[in-house]
């Protein structure tokens, strides 16, 4: 039975992976724990908690326990984040730096923990979920782009690091997901409207997900349509550049 840990554990996403690896022990991690025990209270091998994945201590403290009681950690999922789409004068300085804190730092500091005990036992996986937007640059994406460009570049150079261990380290990046991820990032729902042919269903994504669980994949990017477009905007950036900021600029 593997041992798998999945942050962002409340989102749609999460609770489709969760259908589809019922033969694992999952450790779920999430902000309300309310809604953690709605979702997961009567799942089989699961265990989640309520923690804030921004307190370096509290994910210390967590994965000292989990290694403990478990005694390995097969797969880190990171899941979390969020995002808003607007013009970048609009965003405060606590803005920024929260972002920052939940899309980026919360997924260094977790990897972090497990990478010392993962390069021991020469194995394991860390998936890290991030975005089309860490690929393609829109207008009003800025701070979240940002996030997720970071969040690519340490984990391309993370995979580089932990290649002779036999430790695995893959990037998902999908385009928008039918989830409640926009309930905050397009709270008017006219970016979710007008993407409509690009959206992914969460089921669909997850099943992508699981199943490269334990395969060295450098990266999974989603829809097709997108992932041209991405090979696109680094053959062509100046007229990628004018495209994002004409016909492709749905924010």
């Amino acid at each position: 039975m593997r041992t798998i840990i999945i942050t962002g554990a409340s989102g749609g996403l999460a609770q489709e992976m969760v259908k589809l690896l019922p033969n694992d022990q999952l450790i779920l991690l999430g902000r309300n724990k309310e809604k953690l025990a709605q979702l997961y209270g009567n799942h089989p091998n699961v265990e989640w908690f309520e923690i804030d994945i921004t307190d370096d201590s509290a994910l210390e403290t967590l994965v000292v326990d989990l290694y403990l009681r478990y005694g390995k950690i097969d797969v880190l999922i990171n899941n979390a984040g969020y995002g808003i789409f607007e013009d970048f004068y609009q965003i405060s300085d606590k803005e920024i730096h929260q972002m920052f804190e939940v899309n980026t730092f919360a997924l260094m500091n977790l990897s972090r923990r497990l990478v010392a005990r993962m390069k021991e036992s020469r194995k394991g996986h860390i998936i890290n979920i991030v975005s089309m937007a860490g690929l393609i640059a829109t207008s009003k994406s800025s701070l979240y782009s940002a996030t997720k460009f970071a969040a690519i570049g340490f984990s391309n150079a993370l995979r580089l690091e932990l290649m002779p261990y036999g430790v695995y380290v893959t990037t998902v990046n999908p385009g928008p997901i039918r989830t409640g991820f926009f309930d905050q990032a397009d709270p008017d729902g006219s970016y979710l409207k007008s993407v409509d042919r690009f959206l992914l269903e969460p089921d669909a994504v997850a099943r992508k997900i699981v199943k490269i669980i334990g395969k060295n994949k450098r990266e999974l990017n989603l829809p097709i349509l997108l992932t041209l477009a991405h090979k696109f905007y680094i053959l062509f950036p100046k007229l990628a550049d004018k495209l994002a900021g004409g016909i492709f600029n749905y924010k």
